[in-house]
């Protein structure tokens, strides 16, 4: 094993799961999400980027359910058709919000949050030093259970380009709305699934850290 990941693993062996602050509600209703407003497509393309500074203001409902809406959610009605592409229509990744009232599965189509461990798990999503400072973080689950009808061995790739078409449409959302963000993928996968208490058949695929940024120039 590499030195780096060889520290990264000693690190993670200190992260526990936390008590939430305040109350673990089982469902949060969000706000109807925006769907218009925002900066134009081009301006929002220039200013994506990864920021590691993060506030630690909790970010509203109506920012967050405009955020999660944008991430994953339905936008056509009558339809279960989202905002990221998927294969097959299979939609085989799930959007857990690591919050620090507990971590809450995202549900597209009742635009809703239902609690999934009532634990403060943000400091679990990622090895780096500022891992769980960030207000909320997101976590992209792969359910193979879905995936039947693609071939075993092309499962992890579809799973991953569905992940990545979701992470970047949170840049782009960021970029828009002034926040910051960063996009993982060095953690712990197994001992995340088993603090987040997920099914043998689901497995964590990108972590994306979002708030609002340290400072106006960061």
């Amino acid at each position: 094993m590499k030195p780096f990941f060889s520290l990264g693993n000693a690190l993670f062996k200190g992260a526990r799961p936390q008590p939430v602050v305040g109350d673990a509600p089982p469902r949060i209703v969000l706000p109807a999400a925006g769907r218009c407003g925002g900066r134009p497509i081009m301006e929002a393309f220039s200013l994506r980027r990864t920021t590691r500074d993060f506030a630690h203001t909790e970010l509203p409902d109506v920012l967050l359910g405009d955020l999660l809406w944008a991430a994953n959610g339905v936008n056509r009605e009558g339809d279960n058709d989202r905002t990221a592409p998927s294969a097959l229509g299979i939609h085989e990744i799930d959007v857990y919000a690591a919050l620090a009232r507990g971590l809450y599965k995202y549900e597209p189509t009742g635009h809703t949050l239902e609690l999934a461990v009532a634990q403060d798990l943000r400091g679990l999503t990622g090895y780096q030093d500022f891992a769980g400072e960030a207000p909320l973080d997101l976590v992209y689950v792969a359910d193979i259970s879905r995936m039947r009808d693609v071939p075993a061995q092309q499962r992890e790739t579809f799973s991953a380009a569905c992940a990545g078409a979701i992470v970047q449409n949170v840049y782009l959302f960021c970029a828009s709305a002034g926040l910051a963000v960063a996009a993982r993928g060095w953690f712990n996968r197994s001992m995340l699934a088993e603090h987040m208490r997920l099914r043998r058949h689901c497995m964590p695929v990108l972590a994306q850290m979002v708030g609002y940024p340290s400072s106006p120039d960061t």
